[in-house]
This record gives C-alpha cells, sequence and structure tokens, in this order.
C-alpha cells in the first residue's frame, strides 16, 4: 500500500503581520516590519522596549470579557488562528466525522501570562487571590484542549514543547497520525503569548535580544553584521493538514503539500546551538530525503535566522554542510526580521509564508541586512523580494535545548 500523502488545505495567522494570513502576508511581500515599541505593559519596566504584538485584534469583542477570564493570552490567539484555518479548510464537524479531525497545537512558554497573574494574586491576597480556574489556563495543553473543544474535533489531541521549534515538530507529528491512519484531519501549529516584563527581562538578561531600539522596525537584522540579538514576538498559526484522498473526496483547495520532515538533537547546550552545525544539518538531510529530493531541486530555504551572532552563522554552516556547493544558489530569507521570534509559533507562521511563496512564486525579503557578514555568505534576499517560480521550499526551526527541526513543503501535483 503506498504510503499516504499530506496535503495542507487550510491555514489561520494571527501575528504581528496582521490578523489574518492574507493582511499578513501582503506586508511580509512588501517588506514591512511588524516590530514596533511594546504596549502591552509599561515598557519602562524593561530595558528592552521593542516587540512583535498582536495589535488591533478586539479579543474582549470575540469572546467576552467573562469568557476571557477563563483563558490565557495564547489560548484566545489560537482559537482565532483555528477558527480562520477550519473556514479555510471548509471543514464542518458532524457525527460522522468528528472523531477524524484531530489537534496538535503546541506552545513554548504556553500559559506564562496567567502564571504570572496568579503568583500576583497569591502575594496580595493569599489563596483567596488564586483564581480557581487558573489550571487550565496556565496548562500547555490548554491550547490544544481549548481548540478541541470549541470546534469540536475529537480526534487525537495534545500538545508539544521543544522551545522554538515546536511547531515544525506539531506540523510532522500530525503529518504522522495521518500516513499511520490514525486521522484524517489534523489542525497543526503553535501559539505564544509571551510579551510581559518578566519573559522580555528573562530574555534580555540572557543576552539574546537586540539592543538596537532607536527605530524599532529596525531591531530585527538577520544575518547582517551588526545583528546583536532577536526581537520576541507573540501570535499563532495553525495549518490543515489532510490525508490526500480525503481532500480530493471533499473537493477542497489544496494548498501545498507537506513531504518531508526531520528532528534531530544537538546534546550540546541548554541554549546556544552547536557552532558546527552538523545536527541542524542532519536535521535538513532526514527532510530532504523524507521528501525524496536533492538539493539542487530546493527552490528556497526560509531559515530560522534569529538575528543572534550564534544562531545566525552556525545555521549558515549547517546551510552549506547540508546543501553542498548548490547552498550558494537557493535563495534565502527570514521572515523574522519582520516578524520578530513567535518562539512556539515561529515555525508554523513560516511553514504559511512557505506555502505562500510557493503560490505566488515570490521569496520574501530578509529586511534590515544592510551590511553583509563575511561569515555569512549565502543567499539572503536582501531587502526586497524576489519572483521566482518555486516548486520545494525547507523550513528550518531551532530550539533552547538543542531541537533542530526542518520541514519540506512541496507544490501540490496530482500523481496518477
Amino acid at each position: 500500500m503506498a504510503e499516504k500523502r499530506v496535503v495542507i488545505t487550510g491555514m489561520g495567522l494571527v501575528c504581528p503581520m496582521g490578523n489574518n494570513v492574507d493582511d499578513s502576508w501582503a506586508k511580509i511581500r512588501a517588506g514591512k516590519s511588524g516590530i514596533d515599541w511594546i504596549s502591552l505593559f509599561d515598557a519602562d519596566l524593561v530595558e528592552n522596549r521593542v516587540a512583535g504584538e498582536v495589535r488591533d485584534l478586539d479579543l474582549a469583542g470575540i469572546f467576552g470579557r467573562r469568557e476571557m477570564r477563563r483563558m490565557d493570552r495564547a489560548q484566545m490567539l489560537a482559537l482565532v488562528a483555528a477558527e480562520e484555518a477550519l473556514n479555510d479548510a471548509e471543514i464542518v464537524i458532524n457525527a460522522d466525522n468528528q472523531y477524524d479531525v484531530g489537534v496538535v497545537v503546541g506552545s513554548g512558554i504556553g500559559g506564562i501570562v496567567t502564571v504570572v497573574q496568579a503568583l500576583q494574586g497569591f502575594e496580595a491576597k493569599g489563596h483567596r487571590g488564586v483564581s480557581p480556574v487558573i489550571v487550565p489556563a496556565l496548562l500547555h495543553d490548554g491550547i490544544s484542549s481549548r481548540v478541541s473543544m470549541r470546534f469540536g474535533l475529537k480526534g487525537p489531541n495534545y500538545n508539544i514543547t521543544s522551545a522554538c521549534a515546536t511547531s515544525n515538530n506539531s506540523l510532522g507529528d500530525a503529518a504522522d497520525l495521518i500516513r499511520m491512519g490514525r486521522a484524517k484531519v489534523m489542525v497543526a501549529g503553535g501559539s505564544e503569548a509571551c510579551i510581559m516584563p518578566m519573559v522580555i527581562s528573562g530574555f534580555n538578561n540572557m543576552k539574546v535580544l537586540t539592543n538596537t531600539e532607536d527605530v524599532p522596525e529596525k531591531a530585527s537584522r538577520p544575518f547582517d553584521a551588526d545583528r546583536d540579538g532577536f526581537v520576541a514576538a507573540e501570535g499563532a498559526a495553525l495549518l490543515i493538514l489532510e490525508d490526500l484522498e480525503h481532500a480530493l473526496a471533499r473537493g477542497v483547495r489544496i494548498y501545498a503539500e507537506l513531504t518531508g520532515y526531520g528532528h534531530t538533537s544537538d546534546a550540546f547546550h541548554v541554549t546556544a546551538p552547536n557552532p558546527d552545525g552538523l545536527d541542524a544539518a542532519e536535521a535538513m538531510r532526514r527532510a530532504m530525503r523524507e521528501a525524496d529530493i536533492g538539493a539542487k531541486e530546493v527552490s528556497y530555504i526560509n531559515a530560522h535566522g534569529t538575528g543572534t551572532q550564534l544562531n545566525d552563522k552556525s545555521e549558515t554552516l549547517a546551510i552549506k554542510q547540508a546543501l553542498g556547493e548548490d547552498a550558494y544558489h537557493i535563495p534565502i530569507s527570514s521572515t523574522k526580521s519582520m516578524t520578530g521570534h513567535i518562539l512556539g509559533a515561529t515555525a508554523a507562521a513560516e511553514a504559511i509564508f512557505s506555502v505562500k511563496a510557493l503560490q505566488d512564486g515570490f521569496i520574501p525579503p530578509t529586511i534590515n541586512l544592510d551590511t553583509p557578514d563575511p561569515d555569512c555568505d549565502l543567499d539572503y534576499t536582501p531587502n526586497v523580494g524576489v519572483a521566482k517560480p518555486l516548486e520545494h521550499v525547507l523550513s528550518n526551526s531551532f530550539g533552547f535545548g538543542g531541537h533542530n527541526t526542518a520541514v519540506v513543503i512541496s507544490r501540490y501535483a496530482r500523481i496518477p
């Protein structure tokens, strides 16, 4: 029996670029930045005052004040993205299919907003200051569970946490569940709501956030010689993965095909990537091998490209090791130059941008790449996007703890 093919039939996104896929992609294409001054809290509390925030999204209007008190911000963002993705894929849940549709939606930090609010309440009033609904709101799996409950999805349902690689792992696991016949449709991706004083201060004190803040939209500068750290961001990105035959039977639009997935571990350091790039390179090789493509067939690479000195240098080396001399001829870009780093949701957001790149035949730019770094000497599509027909996109995401992930997203072609 031939292995089941997994296709992408829906997408949903809320991020610093916009509150749906189309608005966000339009700004990515245009090379616009979603980075701005922090507005979610008093930025005078922290040293780093820029971030990528979800803006102009009326959560109170969507959920109501009472329901908002029962959920963490990361759960609410996920629900907004999930509704867009399910509607986009024309998924209608009923008694006949409810067990065939599942959810794998992860988060790097989980319900951290809820955790901090609960601690503040406890310190102020003791046990009386702690809400009885705190636990479901702070649990990482509260995100996937909320999506499952709100839309009646009774198939496999769980959370993945692997830091900034989280939602590539979600996509890979969801595809595996479909290929094993344990689901016909999966909602997969990630959600993160982390723009708060404790998180920003923690990253800042680790020396991984940028200190370049005079012009917020210039703060995220992957692969630039003057880069000095990433910009924290929030958002949710969810994709609908579906068994090809199931999608064809429904007669729905097919955006692209998820053809490859690779996952390795550095086993090196809790926060720093292995500088030799060997393990990240192996994740790319495994994704390409599963997709049954060689280096010459990779049309574009959406890089992890955080803007830290260590990551950009080691990823450049890893790409060279995975693709050999062909690495110098493959267009690459980091959309984090515009979105900032959405942590556990970033890989799914970049998978959506990869799908849109395939659709439009357009390579998004790496903005703010003004001073080339001699150690980052590949084609990083500086500042202006490029029109080019694309067949296979390789999308990298790496995370604290040594997580290395890569997925291959390919143009869909019906094979007789």
